[in-house]
């Protein structure tokens, strides 16, 4: 009974407290497209991705319900850094969803430009001339939201005296941005500025879970109804969260609690810090998402007691077979927008244990199939009529013209012959296979991602070889700029053969994903075809991301760049990934048709064969 009362006690309290309207709340997954189109669109940077923000702690006067409820205690502000615009993760400030809606549109353009001033208030003044000026379209949402927000704002007259100041100079740079206010010492700040960016955003870490988003694509056209099981194993912290480091404890602390008794007996010492307590796999999850803030601390255990993160090489007498040394590679560095020549080194390699192998048995039906089905693309000899010049008259039209000239028609100009040709498919197509360490995970309980990738070497090789088009296979993988190693599986000029099959057979993990480097060196080698159509076909399970600072929106921009610079040479580049969290991150690297997402990784053998047929057919 207690805690029934209990339960309806607190939702009694909780909702004469809450001066949010839940009915009309918008999330940030229902405006997240659209924010991130309207952000590039202002001319915002586009290797910035949105993610939610994280909560904020606001010491602001409340209200006697809120602290009884004990509400009010944090918020959301939007802001930005090199990598990320954050925007709250809902917003039901205002009653309408309109309004809530229009309140992302103008923080995420208010984000846009550039801020001046010495304190928070004069750089949203700025912010806010600056966006009206630029934009004069957005003045009308900005008016509706001001108003909103004014009305929900405090009576200054119910503040104490240097509360009420410092809330009347916040109405006054509201109302007018071209004020110059300052405010004064209070005992308590003012309450936050919805309408702003926030104040002083945080320099400390932020623990990020995977972020859902929106999986429709054009070419995905996986049912995800059949992955219910595998989206519990999925669990996804939906909300950002606050981060921060601390010592780790020494667990001397606490209250030691002892029968008296047992000071006079024996007993065996053990080192056992419980000031720290492990829980189950299944409630970590929950646990986290109750957290509002997480903190990382050193452990105090040896350095001999712990996995050593770093991967070592293996010796030359295990390690692959060096083909080219010290490749010299560019990389792009977006901090300072120029090329860095000769930043990298590559390094041309073939498996050492490869071994002439057939065709797995498992696979043979299925590539049976798809070469039947490709070898309708093989070109044929046909006949061409009317032609100026050929090998033999073209009867029909021969008999045309005589007739013609008979009944006194004279056209000197009749195409009477014809002429055997070939019909040719004038393309060279370069897949690209990223065999960095993540390809060792497992997708289901039979198989790991580069057993999955193996297959679709083959069975690619195979439909290739049906159609007669030249193509290549290459992987890649890093352990830092100056070692990226760049697998040669198939070259152009090789026969797809039990030798080949060994290569495929032979590739394994390896190390990081300096997806540039390799993109770069790719395009080299498929520049130099002579083919009408080249493609670059990439296929990857993750973003680009190396030991060195190759991470984050490094990584990204530098492979942007070198995408962009395979399309000024006349190639087209296209990604096909299984990454779930692709959509953050692909439709900026290589645009919006020019990658697929396979949700099913097992799918991945029996669908990149046809997606190559509609991609060059």
């Amino acid at each position: 009974m207690e805690e029934f009362v209990g339960k309806i006690w607190h939702r009694f309290i909780t909702g004469k407290a809450n001066r949010q309207y839940p009915e009309a709340a918008v999330q940030l997954d229902d405006v997240r497209r659209t924010a991130g189109i309207f952000f590039r669109a202002l001319g915002g940077e586009g290797g910035l991705h949105i993610e939610s923000a994280t909560d904020s702690e606001v010491h602001a006067s409340r209200n006697i319900l809120q602290r009884i409820a004990g509400t009010g205690k944090t918020t959301q502000y939007a802001w930005r850094d090199e990598e990320t615009l954050r925007l709250p993760d809902h917003i039901a400030l205002f009653p309408s969803k309109q309004l809530n809606r229009d309140l992302y549109l103008w923080l995420t353009a208010l984000s846009v430009v550039d801020a001046e001033g010495h304190d928070w208030i004069s750089r949203n003044q700025n912010r806010t001339l600056k966006t009206l000026a630029i934009w004069p379209g957005l003045r009308t949402r900005y008016q509706g939201l001001l108003q909103a927000h004014l009305a929900q704002r405090p009576d200054p007259e119910q503040l104490s005296a240097t509360e009420a100041e410092q809330e009347r100079n916040i109405l006054q740079a509201l109302a007018d941005p071209t004020l110059a206010i300052t405010l004064r010492y209070a005992r308590r700040p003012p309450q936050p500025v919805s309408l702003w960016l926030h104040p002083s955003p945080p320099q400390h870490e932020v623990i990020k879970g995977n972020q859902p988003h929106d999986p429709d694509l054009p070419e995905a056209d996986e049912d995800r109804s059949d992955n219910t099981e595998k989206d519990k194993d999925k669990q996804k912290q939906k909300k950002r969260k606050q981060g921060d480091r601390t010592d780790m404890p020494d667990g001397d602390d606490g209250l030691m609690s002892f029968r008296l008794e047992s000071l006079w007996s024996w007993a065996e010492y053990s080192k056992v810090d419980r000031t720290t307590v492990d829980d189950d796999d299944d409630n970590t999850m929950k646990t986290a998402e109750d957290m509002d803030k997480i903190t990382l601390a050193k452990d105090s255990e040896t350095t001999a007691g712990k996995i050593k993160l770093d991967l070592d090489l293996p010796s030359e007498e295990y390690d692959d077979i060096v083909l080219t040394e010290g490749i010299p590679i560019d990389e792009w560095d977006f901090k300072q927008q120029r090329i860095l020549k000769d930043h990298c080194r590559l390094q041309e390699m073939t498996s050492r244990h490869a071994e002439p192998a057939e065709l797995p048995e498992r696979l043979r039906p299925q590539a049976h199939k798809i070469r039947r089905q490709f070898e309708s693309l093989r070109p044929q000899r046909h006949w061409v009529s009317r032609q100026n010049d050929g090998t033999e008259l073209d009867l029909e039209n021969y008999i045309n013209f005589l007739t013609d000239r008979k009944n006194g028609h004279v056209n000197s100009d009749t195409p009477v012959y014809r002429d055997i040709r070939n019909l040719s498919r004038d393309l060279s197509c370069l897949l690209l296979a990223d065999l960095s360490l993540s390809t060792d995970a497992h997708i289901n309980n039979n198989a790991r991602v580069i057993d999955v990738i193996r297959d679709s070497l083959y069975l690619f090789a195979e439909a290739l070889t049906a159609t007669g088009d030249r193509f290549a296979l290459h992987g890649f993988s890093s352990r830092n700029r100056n070692h990226i190693r760049f697998y040669n599986i198939k070259g152009f000029n090789d026969s797809y053969d039990s030798s080949i099959r060994g290569h495929i057979k032979a590739t394994r993990p390896g190390y990081y994903t300096r997806m540039g480097a390799a993109i770069r060196h790719a395009t080299q080698l498929l520049v130099k075809e002579a083919s009408a159509q080249k493609l670059l076909l990439i296929l990857t399970d993750g973003k680009p991301n190396d030991v060195d600072k190759y991470e984050g929106r490094y990584g990204i921009e530098d492979t942007r760049m070198a995408v962009l610079e395979a399309e000024k040479l006349g190639l087209r580049p296209f990604c096909v990934t299984i990454d779930e969290q692709a959509e953050d991150y692909l439709p900026y690297l290589f645009g919006s048709r020019s990658y697929v997402l396979i949700h099913n990784a097992e799918e991945l053998p029996r669908k990149l064969p046809m997606l190559y047929l509609r991609l060059t057919n």
